[in-house]
Parts: C-alpha cells; sequence; structure tokens
C-alpha cells in the first residue's frame, strides 16, 4: 500500500484529479453553507428566472433557486454513492473471501448467484428490485447495492485463489491459524489495494445509477434537491427554460468526470 502511494503521488496529473475531486467532497461538505438561498424556498412570483446576479443557475418552475438546490444536491449525491460503494464493497469482500477460500460447493453457489445477477443489465435489475422495495432514495440504494456486490467479490475471489496456496498461508495452517484470522488478518490486506481503485472507479457509475433511479421516480422523491430528479422535473420545460434541467445535469457530468479520472489514475497506478 505504501509503495502504491509512492507511486501515486510522482506524478502531476494524479494531483490535479485527486485536489479536483477534495474541492468537490469539501464543498459537498459545506453546501448548506455555501447555498445563496434555501433550496427548499418556494416563491411562485419568482418562478422561471433566468441566471442572474441574484439566481446564479435561474429559478425552477415553483421559484426556488436552482444554484442552491445544486449545491445541496452535491452532498446527497455523493453521499448516496458512497453509502451504495461501501454496501456492495463490504458484502462483495465477505462473500469473496468466502468463497475464494473454501472452493468447492461454497464457491459454486456464490459464483452462480453471481453470474445470474451479472446477466441481467445493472440498472434493469436495479429498477426491478427497488420497485419492488417502493420509490424512494433509500431503497434505491439498497437496490444497486444488491446489483453491484458481484464484481468486488469477483475481484476478492481472484486475489485469493492467487494467494491462499503461498508459502505463509501455509505456514499460518501449519501453526495453527484459524480460517477466519488468515482470511481477515493476512489475506484482506493485501486485496486493499486493488479494491480500492475498483471503488474510485466505481463511484461515477454509482452516481449516474442512482440519478437514473431518481430521473423516472424510483428513487429520491420531490423536493428532496437530488441531481436526477431535478433534471427529470425541469425535462417539460427544457424547450423555454433550459437551465432548469441543464445546470444539474451539468453537476452529474463534472462530478462523474472527476472521479473517473481519479479512478483511470489509480487504475494506472496500481498497473505500474
Amino acid at each position: 500500500m505504501t509503495l502504491f502511494l509512492r507511486k501515486f503521488i510522482r506524478k502531476p496529473g494524479n494531483w490535479i484529479a485527486l485536489t479536483l475531486a477534495a474541492v468537490l467532497v469539501v464543498m459537498a461538505l459545506a453546501g448548506s453553507r455555501l447555498a445563496p438561498h434555501d433550496p427548499l424556498g418556494v416563491e411562485l412570483s419568482l418562478k422561471f428566472k433566468p441566471p442572474s446576479a441574484q439566481f446564479w443557475m435561474g429559478t425552477d418552475n415553483l421559484g426556488r433557486d436552482v444554484a442552491s438546490r445544486v449545491i445541496a444536491g452535491a452532498i446527497l449525491a455523493l453521499k448516496s454513492a458512497a453509502v451504495i460503494l461501501v454496501s456492495a464493497s463490504l458484502l462483495g469482500v465477505v462473500i469473496g473471501l468466502v468463497s475464494g477460500f473454501y472452493g468447492g460447493l461454497v464457491d459454486e453457489i456464490f459464483m452462480r448467484l453471481s453470474d445470474i445477477l451479472i446477466a441481467f443489465p445493472g440498472l434493469v435489475l436495479a429498477l426491478a428490485i427497488a420497485a419492488a422495495l417502493g420509490p424512494n432514495l433509500t431503497n434505491a440504494m439498497i437496490a444497486i447495492s444488491l446489483v453491484w456486490w458481484p464484481a468486488y467479490a469477483r475481484l476478492v475471489r481472484g486475489q485469493v485463489l492467487s494467494m491462499k496456496q503461498r508459502d505463509f498461508i501455509l505456514a499460518l495452517r501449519s501453526l495453527g491459524a484459524s480460517d477466519t484470522r488468515i482470511m481477515f488478518a493476512h489475506i484482506l490486506p493485501n486485496v486493499i489495494t486493488p479494491l480500492i481503485v475498483q471503488v474510485t472507479s466505481d463511484l461515477g457509475p454509482a452516481l449516474i445509477t442512482t440519478s437514473s433511479l431518481s430521473f423516472i421516480g424510483m428513487g429520491a422523491q420531490p423536493p428532496t434537491p437530488e441531481w436526477g430528479s431535478m433534471v427529470s422535473q425541469g425535462r417539460k420545460y427544457i424547450l423555454d427554460y433550459w437551465w432548469i434541467s441543464t445546470f444539474p445535469g451539468a453537476a452529474i457530468l463534472v462530478t462523474v468526470l472527476i472521479f473517473n479520472a481519479v479512478g483511470e489514475r489509480l487504475r494506472q497506478t496500481f498497473q505500474m
């Protein structure tokens, strides 16, 4: 891990990508302080105001400040993506460790289950699960987490299969170390680096999937200032009042590009 970090900090481009991601996170955490207006405040006399010095990104059909809602939506977007990836990766790590370490029937059951989930388009399966659970952001995050764990399980399983026959693992077995200790204290630390790379690369897709579910009404519900939901609410006015959908959509685009850049930089460093 230390060697990996040393390689990463050598290139200026890596620092730029990481700095942009850090700025985005800080802005999201300070969202309520940066927002010039109440993101939920309705003022019908101000509806459909174009971008101006008073309203940087204009106002929507209820007179709410679009800029304030975009800023408030940043923390929601990052928190949703983080919860999804942490949940999916934790589930995937446990399943991948157990499956790769024990093999046999256990491995067969988990891998065939992951094959079934991977066979379906992720968004379609997440949509079906979210529809069954009910349309809200929490259920959308649960649905996406259940769809995404196979990628992490397969990554960890592959690492375990390449490590479990190494001399130090065999030595630990001969000394009487328990399976749990071997898996979590000795194998897992060697899996952390590729896992971090994968999680970082998945931040952008997780945000897009969450926003997509909100866009079609299966995620965050109005008046929650969630970017996908905001794009959906403004799409009917897109020809006359373009700013209502354009700015939340641009926020999604910029955020995804930044985290994809960080993930790609991490991946290139790991493969050096």
